[in-house]
């Protein structure tokens, strides 16, 4: 792609990787506009948040490069809809994924709003690539050609965060730009120290997008509090201990339970009875599953995947080989080459081909069709 005549915004988050973006589109002789997206936690006094030195790290950067930095104020955007939906899935006793829904609400979504419009792409430090195709359809009768963007994965297995994208539109992706996508991290670190970045050796962020140091368990107790209720044995139906609320417990979960004599693994929960049923073992049995459902099939690009596939139900390097069998109306029945640990409903399943490289997108794994 010629950037020269392209109208770039960075979007500088105050990391290694988003400086690297700015540091290699300079290096092209380009002179993007930096943004940094603005989330503070609802009330600043309340909780440990590492924004302030985010935005310090951003503005360092893009002074180093003489590019402006506008800070944008997503604030309300990202606790009336992120937020909702995370509470949401997990008061309903699903696992929600927050980051997923951050990408294409608020760094593609309210972004774009406010000010990505005027910007012809929009360049961010996520690990993944794109490539075009061209392909041909009849449109009226006629037959006519035009390119078909696909969001493919990154050759860091580590780093790749195509799952987190998986949700996009076609329209935000057409419009993303991943200028460090192609790198190992290794790469991304060598640049920074090399260009004396600010934050060469900086850590990492951990935990969910935009909520610093905040602890995820924190951040459910402030807004759906605490609800205690029964831990039972499921193979003997023995209750051995108590939780403080089903929402603070996912599928596959073994560490943080509490509980005596483990490890124990949570294996189901039951929403209405607000009971968690957990199995003991070091690999219990019932923590795998080979065939489940998926509902509400979002493809980025419009190409529903093939039978033969990869998938991933949580961030980890493993693609999973598996078959997709159609329902109809976006729901598909997933069965995989091996059980899979720790399926839980309310999580995306990312869907790629079977050479996983092109990412065709993902559905929210579900208890039934």
């Amino acid at each position: 792609m010629n950037l020269q005549d392209k109208r770039i915004a960075v979007l500088l988050s105050g990391g290694v990787d988003s400086s690297v973006v700015l540091y290699e589109l300079v290096r092209q002789g380009l002179q993007p506009d930096c943004f940094y997206i603005k989330i503070g936690p609802e009330e600043e006094e309340e909780w440990d948040c590492s924004s302030e030195e985010d935005l310090e790290m951003a503005t360092a950067v893009s002074h180093k490069y003489g590019c402006k930095l506008e800070v944008i104020d997503c604030h309300k955007e990202y606790w009336d809809q992120v937020t909702k939906y995370t509470m949401d899935k997990v008061r309903a006793g699903f696992t929600p994924n927050p980051d997923v829904m951050c990408n294409r609400l608020i760094k593609f979504g309210a972004f774009h709003e406010k000010r990505g419009h005027d910007y012809d792409l929009i360049a961010t430090g996520h690990y993944a690539t794109t490539e075009e195709e061209e392909i041909s359809e009849t449109v009226n009768g006629q037959l006519s050609n035009r390119k078909l963007k696909w969001l493919c994965t990154s050759p860091d297995p580590v780093k790749d965060q195509t799952d987190f994208l998986a949700q996009i539109y076609d329209w935000q992706l057409e419009k993303a730009l991943f200028p460090i996508g192609h790198m190992m991290k290794e790469e991304v670190r060598e640049i920074a120290e090399r260009e004396h970045l600010v934050n060469a050796k900086r850590k990492d962020s951990q935990g969910i997008c935009f909520l610093g140091k905040i602890n995820y368990n924190d951040y459910l107790r402030r807004y759906l509090g605490e609800l205690p209720g029964d831990v039972i044995e499921l193979e003997t139906g023995k209750k051995i201990g108590k939780h403080k609320g089903h929402w603070f417990h996912t599928i596959g979960q073994r560490k943080g339970m509490g509980l005596g004599g483990g490890p124990w693994f949570v294996i189901k929960k039951d929403i209405e009875q607000n009971i968690i049923y957990v199995s003991h073992g070091y690999d219990p049995a019932d923590a795998y599953t080979q065939d489940f459902p998926i509902h509400d099939f979002h493809s980025i690009n419009g190409v529903l995947p093939p039978t033969d596939i990869t998938l991933k139900i949580r961030h980890t390097p493993e693609y999973l080989p598996a078959k997709l069998e159609p329902m109809g109306e976006g729901r598909y029945m997933v069965h995989a080459e091996a059980p899979i640990h720790g399926v839980a409903p309310g999580q995306f399943c990312v869907v790629y081909d079977n050479r996983h490289h092109r990412c065709y997108g993902s559905g929210e794994i579900t208890t039934n069709l």
